[in-house]
Order: C-alpha cells, then sequence, then structure tokens
C-alpha cells in the first residue's frame, strides 16, 4: 500500500494529510518535502525524474548504500562521469529504457551490424511524444553507441544527427540519427540497414508505458539481494 508521499519544497500541499488533498478523507500520510528521510528507509530507489535531480537523488542513495535502479535519459558526459564516481559501491542499474523489448532489440541490432558488411548503410529513427525533452532519445543514444562500439567505430566521428542543405554523398560509416517528435508517440525505433538492392528494418513499437513499468519491476526483482555493482537490462534479461 501507499506509505508516504514526497512534493518538491515549494509544493503549498506540504505537511498536509494526502487523502484530504485529493478528496479521499484522512489517511493520515501526510505529505513531505524530505526524500532522505525515505531512502534511509527503502531497500531500492526506482528514479525517473530528469538528470540534475537524478544526481541529487543518486547522492543521497550513494550516502546510504541503498540499490538503486535509473531510467532518466539526457545526460551530459559530464554526468556520466560523475554517476559514474557516485554509484561506486552501491548496486546500481542504469537503462535509457526499460523495455524489455527494447533491451533485446539493443542486442538484435549489434548481431546485425557485425553480420553484415560495411556496405550496408545505418540509420536510427526514434519518434516520440511532443512533450518529451531531449533529442535523440537515450535509446536511440544507446543503440548508436553499441552498434559503433561493435564495428570499432568511434561514434562521435561518425554520427549524423540529421541532414540539411547540399551535403554531398553519403560517406562510408555513417551512422544516422534522425527524431521526430509528434502527438501522443509513446516510443519508436527502427534500425536500417540499407544496401544498394535491400533494406532491413528491425522496429520496437511501445503501444503503451505499461511496457516500461513491466520492464521497471523485472528490473526490481532482479536487484533484489545484489551485490555493490554496475548492471544493465541485458542482465535481467540474461542476454
Amino acid at each position: 500500500g501507499l506509505i508516504r508521499i514526497i512534493e518538491s519544497p515549494s509544493h503549498p500541499e506540504i505537511g498536509k494529510d494526502w487523502g484530504m488533498s485529493v478528496g479521499l478523507g484522512n489517511t493520515g500520510i501526510i505529505i513531505k518535502d524530505n526524500l532522505e528521510e525515505i531512502i534511509q528507509r527503502a531497500d531500492q530507489i526506482v528514479e525517473f525524474t530528469n538528470p540534475k535531480v537524478s544526481l541529487q537523488h543518486l547522492e543521497i542513495v550513494s550516502k546510504y548504500k541503498k540499490a538503486m535502479i535509473m531510467g532518466t535519459t539526457g545526460f551530459s558526459p559530464e554526468e556520466i562521469e560523475r554517476i559514474n564516481k557516485l554509484a561506486q559501491g552501491i548496486p546500481f542499474l542504469l537503462s535509457p529504457n526499460m523495455s524489455l523489448g527494447v533491451n533485446l532489440l539493443f542486442k538484435l541490432a549489434v548481431e546485425t551490424a557485425v553480420a553484415l558488411s560495411d556496405d550496408y548503410d545505418i540509420e536510427i529513427v526514434e519518434a516520440h511524444h511532443r512533450f518529451k525533452k531531449d533529442a535523440p532519445s537515450g535509446t536511440a543514444k544507446k543503440l548508436a553507441q553499441e552498434i559503433a562500439k561493435a564495428k570499432g567505430l568511434n561514434l562521435d566521428e561518425v554520427a549524423i544527427y540529421g541532414r540539411e542543405g547540399i551535403i554531398g554523398e553519403r560517406k562510408k560509416g555513417e551512422i544516422g540519427i534522425h527524431s521526430i517528435r509528434s502527438g501522443d508517440i509513446t516510443g519508436e525505433h527502427t534500425v536500417m540497414f540499407t544496401a544498394l538492392g535491400e533494406r532491413l528494418e528491425l522496429t520496437h513499437i511501445a503501444h503503451s508505458r505499461d511496457t516500461f513499468a513491466y520492464g521497471t519491476i523485472q528490473a526490481i526483482k532482479f536487484m533484489e539481494n545484489k551485490l555493490a555493482g554496475f548492471y544493465e537490462m541485458k542482465d535481467v534479461l540474461k542476454i
């Protein structure tokens, strides 16, 4: 059952009964702003917010040596470095996407990239709802990173984020990454492998955010009693 409600320190409902605030009557559950108090009592912390807040939460989690699952995206290289330092000494799982299907897509994309020759051009297209703040998606970035790593490429040197103008012919080895923001699209990711005469596409479509919740629950179960270390969703899937 529900045991704690946390809000931002400036929220007008701080100190009030949660039930009274939502019209359910007195529940005895007081809305608080002290997240540290809650983290001390938890076994695991699951975190989906934004980069700045995620780092603040990780600092507290690291202090109390709790397990943490983080699904936030949009981190800068400097923030990733900070995460790696803070997460040392705790069980920590970081994934840009909690969907089991997407995490299988990572594996399939890498295997396909390795199996096909450099004559196949690689393009990644992702689509999300109009409210998503970062682009490209963390999932698209990870797809590109994993593919580049598998092919022995430096992603910073081969990544092309969209195209415009008279740019000339496509260079061999480029990895194109494209973002669509429209309506209420939950999440779509396609990796295209295209040669002269054929195209192979690997696509994942999320029809509902329930898929992310289900994957998160599987991750929570996996992280029970885990030793300190860095984990990924591929560990949850055992792939």
